[in-house]
C-alpha cells in the first residue's frame, strides 16, 4: 500500500464589512482521494498544524453568550479533513440509505443525528481500512479559521455569493442577498478557506466528536476531543446552516444538541489522523 497525495488548486476571497471583495488569490494543497466504490470518492484535504487562539473576543459582533470564551491557545497536529461535507452519494455507498430532505448525490447528507454520524465513521473505517472520525471541536475550529482571525474565514462579513445560509438576516454592514431555504451541492460557491476547504460557513451544521461544555474553562491545549467534564447528552456541531443567521455561521459559533437529534440542516465532515491510502 502505497501513500498517494494530489496537488489541487483553489480561491481564496477576502471581504470587507460591507462584503466587497477586497483580495482573491490561488493557492494550492494537499489530499487523499479514498475510493469507496461504484466510482465514488471522498477527498481529504490535509491540514497542517499550528497553534491558533480558539474562541472569539468578547467584542465579537454576535457573541451572544459566553460559550465562546475565554479565548485560549490551542496546538492542533496535522490532520486530514473532508474537502467538502459528506455528500449524499457518499453516505449512500457507505449506509446504504439516504435520510436526507433533498435528494440530490452531490447536495450534503442532512437529516444526520451525532450518533447516526458516529456510526458512519465506524462503517467507513470498517469498509476502507483506515481510520476516519469526527473531528474534535478543537481541529473544526481551527481547520475553519485557516489562520485567520476574523469572525469568517473571508473576513468581517460574509455574503450569499460565498455562503448557504438565511440572508433575512445580516452581519456587520453585510448585504442581503438570496435565501435560498435549501442546501446547496458541495463547493457550489467556487471559493474554499486557506486551508482549501469549502463551506465551513452554512448550508449544513457539522457534528464534532465533543461532549458540550458551557465555556472553555479548563479545556486543554491541545486539539484532543474534551471529554472529561463534558455532558456526553450533548454534542457539539459547528458551522451554522442554509436557515441560520450569519451570526451561527460564524467560526466561533458553537452549538449543541442531544446526539438522537437530527434535522434536516444537521450533516457532517469527517476527519482522520492518518492519512487514507491507495494501492
Amino acid at each position: 500500500m502505497v501513500t498517494v497525495l494530489h496537488e489541487f488548486s483553489f480561491d481564496v476571497v477576502t471581504v470587507n464589512s460591507r462584503g466587497r471583495e477586497t483580495n482573491r488569490q490561488r493557492l494550492q494543497a494537499e489530499y487523499l482521494r479514498q475510493s469507496l466504490g461504484n466510482g465514488v470518492t471522498l477527498d481529504m484535504v490535509s491540514i497542517p498544524g499550528g497553534t491558533f487562539m480558539m474562541g472569539s473576543p468578547a467584542s465579537e459582533k454576535g457573541r451572544w453568550y459566553d460559550s465562546e470564551g475565554p479565548q485560549h491557545r490551542r496546538t492542533i497536529t496535522p490532520f486530514f479533513m473532508g474537502k467538502f461535507a459528506v455528500t449524499q452519494a457518499q453516505w449512500l455507498a457507505v449506509m446504504n440509505s439516504n435520510p436526507s430532505n433533498w435528494k440530490g448525490e452531490n447536495l450534503p447528507v442532512e437529516n444526520v443525528s451525532w450518533n447516526d454520524a458516529v456510526e458512519f465513521c465506524q462503517r467507513l473505517s470498517r469498509q476502507t481500512g483506515r481510520d476516519y472520525r469526527l473531528p474534535s471541536e478543537a481541529e473544526w475550529e481551527y481547520a475553519c479559521r485557516a489562520s485567520t482571525t476574523t469572525p469568517f474565514h473571508f473576513g468581517e462579513t460574509i455574503t450569499t455569493d460565498l455562503a448557504n445560509y438565511n440572508s433575512d438576516y445580516t452581519y456587520a454592514d453585510g448585504p442581503k442577498g438570496i435565501y435560498r431555504q435549501k442546501t446547496t451541492p458541495v463547493g457550489s460557491f467556487g471559493v474554499a478557506n486557506a486551508f482549501g476547504l469549502y463551506d465551513m460557513h452554512g448550508n449544513v451544521w457539522e457534528w464534532c466528536a465533543d461532549p458540550w461544555h458551557e465555556n472553555y474553562q479548563g479545556a486543554p491545549s491541545d486539539g484532543r476531543v474534551w471529554q472529561s467534564g463534558g455532558d456526553d447528552s450533548r454534542r457539539m456541531r459547528r458551522g451554522g446552516s442554509w436557515d441560520n443567521n450569519p451570526i451561527h455561521c460564524r467560526s466561533a459559533f458553537r452549538n449543541r444538541d442531544s446526539s438522537d437529534y437530527k434535522y434536516s440542516s444537521f450533516g457532517l465532515r469527517v476527519a482522520s489522523s492518518s492519512p487514507a491510502r491507495t494501492s
